[in-house]
């Protein structure tokens, strides 16, 4: 399995664990798979419409390659996307100013992990800072890791992770990524030595990373991505692959933490609707009305009859299990 390329390979990981592969298709609110939600594969036939469920079998052995990068797609099938769903990639350059900022404000200094490069040619690089990560007064390694970070419309979570650019699909060796949970993790293997330690602290930095997006295939690749990073990070500093059974577990967080939603509206994407009433006269007659979705026709988050988005609240600094519930994504917001 090559894991120096942007494009994850479906077919490669079903041969790793059919089970994972489920895991990473699983919709927590639904209780069924992640559904397509773009008519761009509907042309494959049957199973690939805008409503139907991504199943394994779909996406590998003959149709193995047709979930790929915004990078790696067509202009015109980027073009269509960009026009039918406002679909527009950031460079990692960008990704990483704005990561920065982010860094800037919790540490309360600059060029923490990295120093910016704008170069008179027009081009954008970074210089990664190669020392041990230091933490200010009255702040913990771990507090970092368990900081709340989120990638709204994430679409292949460029944010979270930058296994590529995803403008121009060029590979990123794992010292110069720039994600949110790239750094997280950067800050795990810094601070860990045994295997037990780095999956505790890789857990929680997993468990306080999120993001949503609306289309189906940008989420399986979001998702994939994450996988593959926990992958990397763990061979990185070991040497080998984890086993699957810390896969299955990081991708079971993965799959509640990364969903799927209608950001505007908090809801499983198109599921809000109109509703017919009936009714019959005192002679007969019949009439007819269609009450549209309330919180459409008002623009209130909170009245959408659609299906509302559930997430998981892993409990106080991701832990202990026994306090993970169930809770639905609007109401986070205040």
């Amino acid at each position: 399995m090559a894991y120096t390329e942007a494009d994850i390979k479906e077919n490669e990981l079903l041969a790793m664990s059919p089970e994972i592969l489920d895991i990473l298709l699983k919709d927590h609110t639904t209780q069924c798979n992640i559904f397509w939600a773009t008519d761009s594969y509907s042309h494959l036939g049957k199973g690939f419409a805008y409503s139907d469920q991504i199943t394994a079998e779909k996406i590998t052995s003959g149709y193995g390659k047709i979930i790929i990068p915004r990078a790696a797609k067509s202009s015109d099938t980027q073009r269509q996307r960009s026009r039918e769903m406002a679909e527009v990639f950031t460079p990692s350059w960008i990704c990483n100013k704005q990561n920065n900022l982010i860094d800037n404000a919790w540490f309360g200094r600059e060029n923490v992990f990295n120093s910016e490069v704008d170069a008179s040619d027009g081009s954008h690089i970074w210089i990664v800072n190669d020392n041990h990560i230091t933490f200010p007064e009255g702040k913990t390694w771990r507090d970092y890791v368990g900081d709340t970070r989120m990638e709204i419309t994430c679409g292949e979570a460029p944010y979270l992770v930058s296994r590529y650019d995803t403008v121009s699909g060029e590979y990123i060796p794992i010292e110069k990524r720039i994600g949110l949970l790239d750094r997280k993790l950067r800050v795990v293997s810094e601070n860990t030595e045994t295997i037990e330690e780095w999956l505790e602290g890789t857990r929680l930095a997993f468990k306080n990373t999120y993001g949503y997006e609306w289309q189906g295939d940008n989420l399986v690749l979001a998702r994939e991505a994450l996988l593959y990073t926990f992958i990397d990070y763990f061979r990185n500093k070991f040497g080998k692959m984890p086993t699957l059974k810390s896969l299955s577990y990081i991708a079971y967080v993965i799959s509640w933490n990364i969903w799927q939603m209608d950001g505007l509206k908090g809801v499983i994407p198109g599921t809000c609707h109109s509703t017919k009433i009936t009714n019959v006269g005192l002679f007969g007659d019949i009439e007819e009305s269609i009450t549209p979705c309330k919180g459409c026709k008002d623009g209130d988050l909170r009245l959408h009859n659609g299906t509302y988005a559930m997430i998981c609240d892993w409990g106080q600094n991701g832990k202990p299990e026994k306090a993970k519930k169930k809770l639905r994504y609007i109401d986070l917001i205040r």
